[in-house]
């Protein structure tokens, strides 16, 4: 992994660090709903669906969510600027201003943003309906398939596990066969899907909301010590999330796990503050 990758997927994290604390969802299951979907890289584009950015929100997904919820970060253009029509799709009259406001699902802060708050919406909404704590995994459903969509799911899972799961969901199944069908074919039980996608989730499959701090040692070392995203006045500008990329990856080289950090030459304030990272979490 290059040096500009590390510090990508850092920044990555810091916006999903701050998208779970300021909603309570759990950081791992963003973290984990992120690489699923888009492998945490913001400008992925999907080939069978309108789903783009960091978290594949599929057009009409977005502008619902940043209809909500945009206006509480300053986004109130966008959000105005989105109505629904008599059928109950969302609709943007300026052409124009309906791909900015799509574009928006390509900044891992703002993308980050609406898949927690999504989430938060999604999890009151399948508490309410199911009479229990939602997962992960009933998260990732509903992102996946909807609220409706989930609720169908998860319904008929508990009343028949092995039913088909592209029987009920035939319009997904076409738009991802990967998902519905195994390699030789044959049609994955609702309850296989549901499995497929708690694996891929892994830690983040369980609860749902935060229930202590589910956030990786170094970036919590990174934000105890109110640094995460601080810029550093030198002249090479360098900011604490290249601190915490670099001493990320000299923890993993250190452990046997990468060679990152011997591809890093880092300026001396970035080696400060990375070397106070460490000694907060005693590295």
């Amino acid at each position: 992994m290059t040096v500009n990758a590390i510090t990508n997927v850092g920044r990555i994290q810091s916006a999903i660090q701050r998208a779970a604390a300021r909603t309570g969802i759990d950081f791992d299951y963003l973290m984990g709903q992120a690489r699923v979907e888009s492998g945490l890289n913001a400008s992925a584009r999907a080939t069978t669906s309108s789903a783009s950015g960091l978290y594949q929100f599929v057009d009409q997904s977005w502008l619902a969510v940043m209809k909500r919820h945009g206006g509480e970060y300053g986004l109130g253009w966008a959000a105005d600027a989105i109505g629904r029509n008599a059928s109950g799709r969302m609709t943007v009259s300026d052409p124009a201003t309906k791909q900015a406001i799509l574009a928006l699902r390509n900044d891992p802060e703002i993308a980050s943003a609406m898949a927690a708050e999504h989430a938060a919406d999604n999890k009151d909404a399948l508490e309410s309906s199911t009479g229990r704590a939602a997962t992960g995994t009933d998260l990732y459903m509903a992102h996946f398939l909807g609220l409706g969509g989930a609720r169908r799911f998860l319904s008929g899972m508990r009343n028949n596990p092995d039913a088909s799961a592209a029987s009920l969901f035939p319009a997904a199944a076409r738009a991802n066969h990967g998902v519905f069908y195994d390699s030789d074919g044959g049609a994955r039980s609702l309850s296989e899907v549901y499995q497929r996608f708690a694996s891929k989730l892994g830690d983040g499959a369980g609860n749902a909301g935060n229930t202590g701090n589910n956030l990786p040692s170094m970036q919590f070392a990174a934000q105890t010590l109110d640094m995460d995203g601080a810029t550093i006045v030198t002249g090479a500008n360098q900011n604490a999330t290249d601190a915490l990329a670099w001493a990320s990856s000299a923890l993993s080289a250190r452990s046997g796990q990468a060679q990152a950090a011997s591809l890093m030459r880092p300026t001396p304030d970035t080696a400060r503050l990375a070397y106070l990272m460490l000694a907060k979490m005693g590295g």
